[in-house]
């Protein structure tokens, strides 16, 4: 039994999202260079979006994109995480939740002995866990130790 999930985002950024955001963004993605963080910034973890290549677990590959597109930024994100990144994927989730211009369906995370995911619903008030399997209730948006 293995305790990883697949975490999947695709969303829409502003094309005014200032440099700042900007380079944290990049940062997670692996693309940051050896910056040094802030210390005294959460978001300033390790970057959390910077696998790439062949998946380990949960198959196909893991990417992780920024781009300038028609809306301003397109965000896509495909990785493996553990639970033990939850916190820190939290608090970078909903520090992109007040800046994403997508609302409704962001993506999904599912636990990788699992067949059906859980949605990610970007909503006014932050980022949602949707189980999409039936009779399922919403959720905190990762799991922890509780579920």
């Amino acid at each position: 039994m293995s305790d990883l999930y697949e975490l999947q985002l695709s969303l829409d950024l502003p094309g005014s999202l200032p440099a700042s955001d900007l380079a944290l963004i990049r940062r997670h993605l692996g693309e940051g260079g050896e910056q040094t963080p802030e210390t005294s910034n959460p978001l300033a973890e390790y970057p959390l979006l910077s696998a790439r290549g062949p998946a380990h677990r949960i198959g196909g590959a893991l990417v992780g994109e920024l781009l300038p597109g028609p809306r301003g930024w397109a965000l896509t994100v495909r990785q493996e995480v553990h639970p033990d990144e939850f916190d820190a994927l939290r608090t970078l989730l909903t520090w992109l939740a007040t800046r994403t211009t997508t609302v409704g369906t962001i993506g999904y995370v599912r636990f990788l002995e699992s067949d059906v995911p859980d949605a990610l619903i970007a909503a006014p008030d932050g980022i949602h866990r949707l189980p999409l399997r039936p009779g399922s209730p919403a959720r905190h948006l990762l799991p922890d130790g509780e579920e």
